[in-house]
């Protein structure tokens, strides 16, 4: 039996479609059957899509209004002009924050480097001064700079050795450490020092200059010559007279009362040439005071008011005494400043 081969139908486009059904129905109804069969055979084609109608625009010429919504009108372009210029304000607003954004950030870099420097700079500055501090007292209050040697300066008649024996509880402490309460109340038990300066100098020594008492005048109680200082502290004591000071002889005797005060007055305001030819000075009273030169002349001076000014006077009384007539004893007053007397004896 034999195979019969397929042949490719050929391709019908629509219209030659539509032609020849309509030329087979013509005839009669006898042919319709068979045209319809052929029909049925045929491939059907797929649908085309619709294409959206573009609305027909109107003539620039004509002037006519276009009734349809989507035509462009001037209302429509200044409404599109003014969606434009809005949506350009704000591209230009978004670009003005971004760029002030960008100028915020550095101007915050920048502050925040300033202040990470200055930060870095205290802190590097406070770890030197702690640096130094820790060092400096771990130097003054260690070993390394303990007291070992004092020097005493400024003495002639206070026991040096008796001085820096009284300063041995000092020995051995740190220089930052001494105890200048001690040193002082040690250094009071010596009546000749007057006052005293006190200077430490690294690594182990502590140096302290004196100032002993300066004796003005002895006094006589009893048998014994106290040497004695403007303020009545005894330096020392004798048997005999000291000498280059003239006596002094008080009511009573009393160092710490009003006469001697006011006798060492009179004598701290002599000049030292005329100091020297002081022999004695006497007072009953404190404004009773009288001296006595080694020449045998006699001062009447009263008070120790205004003692500079009877100074000066007494100088130029004896001047002038000298020039006229040394030999002749006198007696010079100057009780009064302002009106000096010679009187003779």
């Amino acid at each position: 039996m034999a195979k019969a081969k397929a042949t490719p139908e050929p391709e019908i486009d629509a219209a030659s479609a539509e032609a020849s059904v309509a030329s087979a129905t013509a005839p009669g109804d006898e042919a319709a059957p068979a045209a319809e069969k052929s029909t049925r055979s045929l491939p059907r084609l797929p649908a085309l899509p619709s294409l959206p109608v573009r609305p027909s625009r109107p003539s620039r010429e004509s002037g006519a209004e276009p009734s349809d919504p989507a035509v462009i009108t001037p209302a429509s372009t200044g409404a599109r002009d003014a969606r434009d210029r809005a949506r350009d304000a704000r591209r230009l607003a978004r670009r003005a924050a971004a760029a002030r954004r960008a100028v915020e950030r550095v101007e915050v870099r920048r502050f925040t480097r300033r202040s990470r420097h200055r930060r870095a700079a205290l802190i590097t500055a406070a770890a030197v001064v702690v640096a130094l501090v820790g060092s400096v007292a771990i130097a003054v209050f260690s070993p390394l700079l303990s007291l070992q040697t004092i020097t005493i300066e400024g003495t002639s008649r206070v026991d040096e050795k008796a001085v820096l024996k009284s300063l041995d509880s000092q020995i051995g402490k740190p220089l930052a450490l001494i105890d200048f309460a001690a040193v002082k109340s040690d250094l009071s038990e010596f009546p000749l020092i007057e006052s005293y300066v006190t200077e430490t100098m690294p690594p182990h020594t502590l140096v302290i200059r004196i100032t002993e008492r300066s004796p003005i005048a002895s006094v006589k109680i009893g048998k014994t010559f106290e040497l004695v200082d403007p303020a009545g502290v005894v330096i020392s004591s004798a048997t005999k007279r000291p000498a280059g000071v003239p006596v002094v002889k008080v009511a009573g005797d009393a160092l710490d009362g009003k006469v001697y005060r006011s006798t060492a007055e009179v004598l701290l305001a002599l000049p030292s040439q005329l100091l020297k030819r002081v022999n004695s000075v006497s007072a009953s009273t404190a404004d009773d005071v009288t001296l006595k030169l080694t020449t045998g002349e006699t001062v009447v001076w009263g008070s120790a008011d205004q003692s500079t000014k009877k100074a000066l006077l007494l100088t130029g009384l004896i001047k002038d005494h000298t020039a006229r007539d040394p030999e002749q004893a006198v007696e010079y007053d100057v009780s009064a400043p302002d009106n000096g007397i010679i009187r003779t004896k």
